[in-house]
């Protein structure tokens, strides 16, 4: 039986019985007296029924306030030190109690903050040594953070159940490439305790692992790997490589070694297999478009070879004049249609203008002393270069001006002309000779202590460039021009905002290595073992029914009892009508923030896919679940998966509490509220609310999912 109500029944009983012990005392007397008293007694009694009555009401009323008082000051401030001392234990350690009731209760409520006092000094020594202790490992972590962060390639490794254990943003990244007429990525497809299949085709992985598995099996293999091709949901053409995760222990026996997750490196193709596809395309279209000239222009020179003296000699040489020009300009309107394609085939890196423009004026001040001036070029204007050596190039040039004319300022200006770019490096004086140009253009690359094999003329042609020497007849100051091919600048990718100082996102946890996939039994599933979306609504009113629209949504993954920040949900939503004045106030979007936005038919799907395979957790959801139930029918989008509210938790676990709006829940449990009031700020702190009530609700023996459920109806029956 409930402790509270064991009270109840106490402080009950005891009023119950001594009423009933002074009408028996009252009864016992009345039959003892003698007929005649007792018929006198009877009398007297009636005589004053009015009396009597008026009497056993103020008694009851005075048992009533005496019970109250008892209840107030006793028995509630007894179940208010209760709940803080669970709040405390559990959720926390900062929460103090408040004296309240006799002075006993309050002298006890100082003693036990005394005594958290105490234990929170020991706690904070003891996690003080622990994190001294850790230092070590917090440093590997770091490492790992930081290799993955700055990987060029997308790394993503998942255990067997295709959940994703690690990924970097690279990974993302390659997965949310889109074309360059759209923006940004259908849905976050990737995050941790996902499912890969929503990227890779489960039987495309399967077979994989099935040759990776084959592999093993040899005794002399070496390191297994699988390599196939996928297609994004932009289009997009992704060769994935495929290694293993072998377990830490080994069967003893010859059985090939056991697999333990899958370690998935991705590269996106696109471009390469479009620019691959256009050059067969062109050599076959050249090849064929060249054959009957070639043939006739060989079938002229071989006429005329066997008769050098024939009277049609003029007629083969303007058949063979014709066909050679006729190749001619073939030849020059592929290379112009299709540079790119007949590019060489040495690496190049794509780079903004003003990031090589910054990276030669650092080099040339600091390895030859000289001073640079350099204009700010367009910060659109990207490059594809082998930027290594093409500052080996910029300086080898300012060296030699440098050592053979004693230059020691030289201007750096880059500028976009069409589809070129011109570089120029420019001096006061003197101009050089033809013959000193030349003999610089051959010579070997040597400045500021370095040697290069390459001449500027072979750097040139690396990159399908032209470098010209030339004097401004304005200025009269002489300059070399590189005149470089300029590049789309890459698609934007989706980046991640730092939050509240972390340094670096956390795109990993390796404890999923031993989590197995989401079992459809969820009520019986413990609440440490779930994964949640935790989620918040701002709307143009606070009536659904009356046509009041969402016009922002914000929410928050929780994996493996953590709150993943940088894999959260934030979209405006465009209600395609007035937002009311009061809502404004309070959240803060106005109707030209919005403009422009999607509308609820284009967010909605976005967001029921970011909550797959999830419990839905809110702040009075009730709410925010109205709003999206009425979208429904038009969308087809049903949001099916099991709720849990915080409001109802909180009243679960502090039932004697004076509120539970989210600004006192948090502040019982120290969660500190940022950005209140906008959807991704409200689930960030209902998310941390959240987390904190777990072990709360499970000291009330509230475990998994099914007894969070059950409780939380109770209190809705209740209250509602």
């Amino acid at each position: 039986m409930n402790e509270r109500l064991k009270t109840l029944l106490i402080l009950i009983a005891f009023p119950t019985l001594a009423a009933t012990l002074l009408l028996a005392s009252g009864y016992a007397f009345y039959y003892d007296l003698e007929p005649d008293n007792r018929q006198r007694f009877a009398a007297l009694l009636a005589s004053r029924r009015q009396l009597l009555a008026e009497m056993g009401v103020l008694n009851l009323a005075i048992i009533g306030v005496a019970f109250a008082l008892i209840w107030q000051r006793h028995v509630k401030a007894s179940l208010h030190i209760e709940e803080g001392i669970r709040i405390m234990l559990n959720a926390n350690p900062g929460h103090r109690l408040k004296p309240a009731g006799p002075s006993e209760l309050q002298r006890l409520a100082q003693a036990v903050n005394a005594l958290a006092t105490q234990s929170e000094a020991l706690a904070h020594d003891l996690e003080t040594r622990i994190t001294e202790a850790k230092t070590s490992v917090e440093e590997e972590k770091n490492r790992l953070a930081a290799l993955m962060s700055e990987l060029s390639q997308g790394v993503l490794v998942c255990n067997l159940d295709g959940r994703i254990l690690l990924y970097n943003e690279r990974a993302r990244q390659v997965i949310c490439a889109a074309p360059s007429s759209q923006s940004g990525c259908a849905a976050p497809l990737i995050g941790l305790g996902r499912s890969i299949f929503a990227v890779v085709d489960r039987s495309l992985l399967a077979h994989a692992l099935e040759n990776i598995q084959a592999q093993l099996q040899k005794s002399n293999a070496a390191a297994p790997d699988a390599q196939f091709l996928i297609t994004t949901r932009a289009g997009q053409l992704v060769r994935v490589h495929m290694a293993p995760v072998l377990a830490a222990i080994q069967p003893v026996s010859d059985r090939a070694p056991t697999i333990s997750g899958l370690v998935l490196m991705l590269e996106n193709i696109t471009h390469a297999f479009e620019r691959d596809t256009a050059r067969a395309s062109l050599l076959q279209s050249f090849t064929e478009g060249s054959r009957a000239a070639i043939g006739n222009i060989r079938a002229a020179a071989e006429t005329l070879a066997s008769y050098p003296d024939g009277n049609h000699r003029d007629q083969f040489l303007q058949v063979i004049s014709e066909e050679a020009c006729r190749l001619s300009i073939r030849i020059d309107r592929i290379a112009a249609e299709h540079a790119d394609s007949l590019q060489t085939a040495w690496p190049l890196e794509e780079i903004l203008g003003a990031d090589l423009m910054t990276a030669a004026q650092r080099r040339m001040e600091s390895r030859l002393g000289l001073h640079i001036q350099a204009q700010a070029p367009d910060n659109a204007l990207w490059l594809k270069v082998d930027s290594y050596a093409l500052l080996q190039a910029l300086g080898y040039l300012a060296g030699r001006l440098q050592d053979r004319y004693g230059v020691r300022e030289i201007n750096l200006h880059l500028a976009r002309r069409g589809r070129i770019a011109e570089f120029d490096l420019s001096w006061s004086s003197p101009t050089l000779s033809p013959q000193t140009w030349g003999d610089w253009e051959q010579d070997a690359l040597r400045a500021g202590g370095e040697d290069s094999p390459l001449t500027l003329g072979e750097v040139m042609e690396r990159h399908g460039a032209e470098i010209v020497y030339m004097v401004d007849p304005a200025e009269l100051r002489p300059r070399f021009r590189l005149l470089l091919p300029i590049v789309q600048p890459p698609p934007a990718a989706p980046g991640v905002a730092l939050r509240y100082g972390e340094s670096r996102p956390e795109f990993y946890d390796f404890d999923l290595f031993q989590q197995a996939g989401q079992t459809p039994e969820l009520d019986h599933v413990p609440l440490t073992d779930l994964n949640y979306t935790v989620f918040d609504t701002e709307t143009t009113g606070l009536d659904p029914s009356a046509g009041d629209e969402i016009i922002s949504i914000g929410a928050v993954r929780i994996v493996n009892n953590r709150l993943l920040r940088y894999e959260t949900y934030e979209q405006l939503v465009d209600p395609r009508q007035p937002i009311a004045a009061l809502s404004q106030a309070i959240h803060g979007i106005s109707h030209e923030m919005l403009r422009g936005q999607p509308t609820i038919d284009e967010a909605l799907p976005q967001f029921h896919e970011y909550c797959a395979d999830a419990v839905l957790v809110g702040h009075n959801a009730a709410f925010d679940l109205r709003f999206l139930q009425l979208k429904e029918t038009r969308t087809g989008v049903r949001f099916t998966q099991p709720v849990l509210d915080t409001l109802l938790l909180s009243q679960v676990l502090h039932p004697h509490q004076e509120s539970h709006t989210l600004e006192a829940i948090a502040g019982r449990l120290g969660v500190t509220v940022v950005a209140r009031h906008t959807a991704l700020g409200d689930a960030l702190a209902t998310g941390e609310v959240f987390l904190r009530m777990i072990p709360l609700l499970a000291a009330h023996g509230v475990r998994t999912l099914g007894d969070a459920r059950e409780a939380a109806k109770r209190i809705y029956d209740k209250e509602y």
